[in-house]
């Protein structure tokens, strides 16, 4: 039985609602239907009880859930310890939001799997809500991002700062930056009440992204501003290209790094959150030839 069945059945169990549970999922409502009739077929027996707004476990469902959370765990516990092959030591997975990887933790990899000798790594993109889902389902090993993800089972700790610039492709001052071509980046939660107070009254943005890579080729391309990490724009400055805008300060943002207590990783974890303190973020290898192209 595949282990996506058996996590399919915990999420709806935890949910109690077909469409919720298919959108925790990435999947189709539909794919959530024939998950638990499979479940349902080879045990024999109904797991569900089914009105038209309300969900319910059986009692067979109810006695199914602890042996289905101990199934999960331990199949995810036996692939991280088959990370043995090749000489692996260890399998450490590292998820970011996309402008963590961008501003920080793309050279954090560099240094990290260089430090780490035999160590195996898989790097992930995530939102912040598949982070924390993907680390309480123990998919993921630790996570890095711009907002503090608290939850008890969990250890979240400040490994970083990021300093972003207002950069333009023009040279404007912050008096009339905005009106020309801004492209408003999301750098967490706690960014958006501060840009709101840092810069009051200003045209709508010209373009909203989640990512510094979208923003910086658009305004390369096509002009404009935008808030992104000094790592990233420097060799655009050093080029002409871009410019810091004139009158506004430098911005840090932190980074935290999130990792569950009771990790059986716990001390490589912590190992790569002393790493990953001393480590200073550089322009990605990409970004420096392509402003050198």
């Amino acid at each position: 039985m595949d282990v996506k069945v058996f996590r399919t059945f915990l999420e709806l169990a935890k949910v109690r609602h077909f469409g919720r549970a298919a959108e925790n999922l990435y999947i189709t409502q539909a794919a959530v239907s024939a998950r638990i009739k499979q479940l349902e077929s080879h045990f024999d027996t109904q797991l569900f009880i089914r009105d038209r707004n309300n969900i319910k476990l059986t009692s067979a469902g109810e006695r199914l859930v602890s042996y289905a959370e101990v199934m999960v765990t331990t199949l995810q516990q036996a692939k991280l310890e088959l990370s043995l092959e090749s000489g692996k030591k260890l399998q450490l997975t590292m998820g970011g939001t996309p402008n963590v990887w961008d501003a920080y933790l793309q050279n954090c990899l560099i240094a990290t799997t260089e430090a780490f000798d035999g160590y195996g790594f898989i790097a992930e993109v995530m939102g912040r809500e598949a982070l924390i889902r993907s680390l309480q389902e123990r998919t993921l090993d630790m996570s890095f991002a711009f907002d503090q993800i608290k939850a008890d089972e969990l250890n979240c700790k400040k490994v970083a700062d990021v300093v972003l610039m207002l950069v333009s492709t023009e040279l404007h001052s912050v008096e009339d930056v905005f009106a020309d071509k801004y492209v408003y980046v999301d750098w967490g939660t706690k960014f958006v009440s501060e840009h709101a107070e840092r810069h009051a009254k200003i045209p709508a943005p010209y373009l909203r992204t989640s990512t510094a890579r979208i923003a910086l080729d658009f305004i390369l391309e096509k002009g404009g501003s935008a808030y992104l990490p000094a790592s990233l724009v420097e060799p655009f400055l050093a080029s002409g290209q871009l410019h810091k805008v004139a009158g506004v300060e430098d911005w840090c943002r932190p980074i935290y790094l999130s990792y569950r207590k009771a990790s059986s990783a716990v001390d490589a974890i912590k190992q790569v959150e002393e790493l990953v303190k001393s480590i200073d973020p550089v322009t990605a290898y990409s970004i420096k030839q392509a402003a050198e192209a």
